[in-house]
């Protein structure tokens, strides 16, 4: 991996990897001498922290996580040193009887592969590594929480609880962390869904599967109206697949060898096998080549907001950011060599016009290029020409990124695109992929100058990633005080008393004249509980009016943030709001 961070970045990455992986031992540790009877599954280090699962007769409560930090504090102090060992298979299985998960994964290693363990005190694990040098290196560490998850992300294994738990090098990092975390529950997209009335979740009727309520359904439209509007000004044809396709589609197109356990099981339809879609690609082929396509063309470039359904374990779904149906933003360029160039820069330039529209200026790059040794579909001259042109595209346009050598699928280089929130989170969203294997399998081809058939090139492209996956962030990244031109309800009126309803209701009129999306608050309440209730609302604007306004043709204008404007014409109230939602403010 190429990369361009410090070195000292990588230093304390690897010192918080091997201290948090030390903590999750000294963690189970406490735990086993605690119950005794407790099996162990595993506990990785993760990027923000560390966890361990375990097999309990019971749940754990506060008061078992304050004993546990006790036993974890004691041997920290006692500073033992974590001790390297290998065993062989025999051995291990004899030493770890009594730990069907550990007995599960010894099993499943190669019969001649030596099996490594680490040791402090009387603590076992079956573990490669690595850790600090001893339980004093663990410097400052926190227990979070506790969580259920299925061994091994399989809702058919056993539940298990998992402790959540993070560490680093100094106090001050980690209650920087800390704070960081209390600032994300905040920002929840989840929680904020429901009491924004954006979106909810219902597990009885189908989990992972999002109801998007009328506020929520606003703010897509907005964003797929926007995505609409400029990919017809940048030339895209936008198309609709269906939802289902014949089995042999999905042979044609490797899925059913290769992706099968991410598809749903199929329906029977007049004696035919139908999957739902996992992606579109193998739709937008057949358009494709519905007909001979000349030289003259390409590029043809077809996006789609298409719905796809992917089988996730129910362990790993998360609101909307880990769901099992979702609306690709989706498009394929099929371009000839002499265009590749052309299209990336536009696909890159693309990308940071989207972003920056919605308030994302800080974005990561990641390019993945060919495995060497590996098995790779098309040839190695156009893998060559295909990654150099991605290259050559993120330093034209001065972008730093990280390389990921031999990281790419066996289809293509690829460049990731990682959208950096308020908090500093990396979240996927853009992706440009070459296929060489699609276009082979589905012998997708145009007829060139010569008059000969060729190949051409065919790049995959996201932008959003999925319409559900990029509304969970932008919730996350603005805490739901959306920007005035994506809110739901962008101004609120709100009358002081049962007489001026009229009135009110007559601005809302004239602001509706402007396309502001305006509600009257005519509930039979006091005003400063309706002011209250749309700044927890988060509505920009909030439009108070009495007799005074209602004489002089005015509002009393407040911002959610406490802001006060004062009185203001209607008219120019309704400038105001009209140039932020212009602006995209």
């Amino acid at each position: 991996m190429t990369t361009h961070h410090a070195d000292t970045d990588s230093e304390l990455g690897a010192l918080r990897e091997r201290m948090r992986h030390s903590a999750s031992h000294v963690m189970a540790d406490a735990v086993t001498r605690l119950f005794p009877d407790a099996k162990l599954a595993i506990g990785p280090p993760t990027a923000d922290g560390f966890y361990y699962d375990f097999l309990l007769p019971r749940s754990f409560t506060p008061e078992d996580l304050e004993a546990i930090d006790a036993h974890i504090r004691q041997t920290i102090d006692s500073d033992l040193p974590f001790v390297y060992e290998e065993l062989s298979r025999e051995e291990a299985l004899r030493m770890f009887a009594e730990q069907p998960f550990k007995l599960e994964i010894i099993e499943e290693l190669p019969e001649d592969e030596a099996i490594s363990i680490f040791r402090h005190g009387e603590f076992i694990d079956l573990c490669q590594g690595p850790h600090v040098a001893s339980t004093g290196k663990i410097s400052a560490y926190k227990l979070l929480n506790v969580a259920g998850a299925y061994w091994r992300g399989d809702e058919r294994r056993p539940m298990l609880q998992r402790i959540y738990g993070t560490a680093f090098e100094t106090a001050e990092a980690l209650d920087d962390h800390l704070a960081r975390l209390e600032e994300a529950q905040r920002r929840d997209h989840r929680r904020l869904g429901r009491e924004l009335d954006l979106l909810s979740f219902h597990e009885e009727y189908g989990p992972g599967l999002a109801f998007w309520h009328p506020k929520g359904g606003r703010i897509r439209t907005v964003i797929e109206d926007f995505w609409r509007r400029e990919h017809y000004r940048a030339g895209y044809d936008l198309v609709f697949s269906p939802h289902i396709g014949k089995s042999t589609l999905w042979e044609t197109s490797g899925h059913l060898d290769f992706y099968a356990e991410n598809m749903y099981s199929p329906m029977d339809v007049d004696g035919q096998d139908y999957y739902v879609k996992p992606m579109n690609c193998p739709f937008h082929i057949q358009i494709y080549k519905s007909s001979l396509r000349s030289y003259r063309e390409l590029p043809m470039r077809l996006g789609e907001l298409g719905t796809v359904y992917r089988y996730e374990r129910s362990g790993v779904l998360h609101g909307l950011l880990r769901v099992r149906g979702f609306t690709q933003d989706d498009a394929h360029i099929f371009c000839r060599p002499d265009q590749v160039r052309d299209e990336l820069e536009s696909c890159v330039d693309f990308m940071r016009f989207f972003l920056s529209a919605f308030g994302f200026e800080d974005f990561r790059v990641y390019l993945s290029t060919r495995n060497e040794g590996g098995k790779f579909a098309g040839s190695i001259e156009d893998w060559d020409m295909a990654t150099e042109a991605l290259r050559d595209v993120i330093r034209s346009r001065g972008l730093p990124y990280e390389e990921d050598e031999g990281g790419a699928v066996f289809y293509g280089p690829k460049i990731d695109v990682k959208m950096v929130d308020a908090l500093g989170r990396e979240w996927q969203c853009t992706t440009i992929q070459f296929d060489f294997n699609l276009p082979e399998r589905f012998d997708v081809t145009y007829v060139a100058e010569d008059g000969r058939e060729y190949r051409p090139f065919m790049v995959h492209r996201a932008l959003l990633g999925s319409m559900e996956r990029f509304f969970g962030v932008l919730i996350e990244h603005y805490a739901g005080a959306f920007p005035v031109w994506l809110a739901p309800v962008q101004a609120v009126v709100i009358p002081i008393a049962d007489r001026h309803v009229e009135f009110a209701q007559g601005v809302a009129q004239r602001l509706k004249q402007s396309d502001i999306r305006v509600e009257v608050d005519d509930r039979s309440e006091r005003m400063n509980a309706k002011i209250r209730h749309a700044q927890l609302q988060k509505v920009p604007y909030m439009l108070v009016v009495g007799d005074k306004e209602a004489e002089a043709d005015t509002a009393s204008v407040r911002l959610r943030d406490g802001s006060d404007l004062g009185p203001t014409s209607i008219d120019a109230t309704a400038d105001l709001i009209r140039d932020a939602i212009d602006a995209r403010a």
